[in-house]
């Protein structure tokens, strides 16, 4: 059982993990080898890292709680294959951090804080990075939203982001008590892995900002949340799915907005 002695910032989220079992088992998921590359958000007591540090080539990880820099340094020394950017992973500049590392595969694995888990999520997905593997502790009413499907409550503008990416799975339940401070909610283990093969997309912005609209009001159909759209064409491929402007967005699956948006595109 991990012990931490740090004075622990609402703030920032932070929420440790207190027994290694429940680490090891989260980067079991992924089958990371000497020759990978792991990037992490927030490792606050280091538990996590340190197994990383012990099964991959490089691990890139960002706190953004200048305090934690004496317990950080002091659980990770002697891991050489560690760096720790003290700064907030949100306005970072990814793809030029990664870019001074050799590696195979390069994977995402993190218990990140939950009040950001969504912009880590969009951050990762605009970033122009290939991960072979994406491995998350969050909420897990997130955990829900995240693998959600069309026609379930908990179908939501980013779960549509995240099909379109990835295919989806909820690995394991992690209970409250396995943190310390102890949050007042449960969580869940959830990957996503990359897609051999997507949908082509014409305008990549224009899809986000196409479902983001869709999902703008969820009590109301699509007529009324993408009024400012072209109407007639959007309505030629509802008609070909069998649905019309009376649909609410979380009735329609991932291929039916890459095609409105293709058109909307032309």
């Amino acid at each position: 059982m991990e012990r931490y002695d740090v004075s622990f910032k609402k703030k920032f989220g932070q929420n440790f993990l207190k027994r290694r079992e429940v680490v090891e088992r989260i980067v079991d998921i992924c089958h990371i080898t000497k020759s990978d590359m792991v990037i992490e958000v927030g490792p606050g007591g280091a538990i996590l890292t340190q197994e990383l540090a012990k099964r991959a080539g490089q691990v890139l990880t960002y706190e953004i709680d200048g305090d934690l820099k004496e317990s950080l340094y002091k659980k990770l020394d002697g891991f050489s294959n560690v760096e720790i950017l003290f700064q907030d992973f949100l306005v970072s500049s990814l793809l030029d951090d990664v870019s001074k590392f050799f590696y195979s595969d390069l994977y995402f694995i993190s218990n990140v804080p939950y009040y950001i888990t969504t912009p880590i999520i969009m951050k990762i997905i605009n970033s122009n990075l290939s991960f072979k593997k994406i491995c998350l502790m969050v909420q897990k009413e997130v955990g829900d939203r995240f693998s959600a499907l069309p026609g379930s409550r908990e179908y939501s503008s980013i779960s549509v982001f995240l099909s379109y990416f990835y295919n989806i799975k909820k690995e394991f339940f992690v209970s409250r008590k396995e943190f310390v401070p102890e949050p007042k909610v449960d969580s869940i283990v959830v990957s996503f892995t990359r897609k051999k093969s997507l949908i082509p997309l014409k305008n990549k912005k224009l899809f986000f900002e196409l479902v983001r609209d869709s999902f703008q009001f969820k009590r109301k159909n699509l007529r009324n949340n993408l009024k400012n759209y072209d109407l007639n064409i959007i309505v030629s491929v509802l008609y070909k799915y069998g649905y019309d402007l009376t649909v609410r967005a979380e009735q329609l699956s991932v291929e039916i907005f890459v095609e409105m948006a293709n058109k909307l595109a032309i």
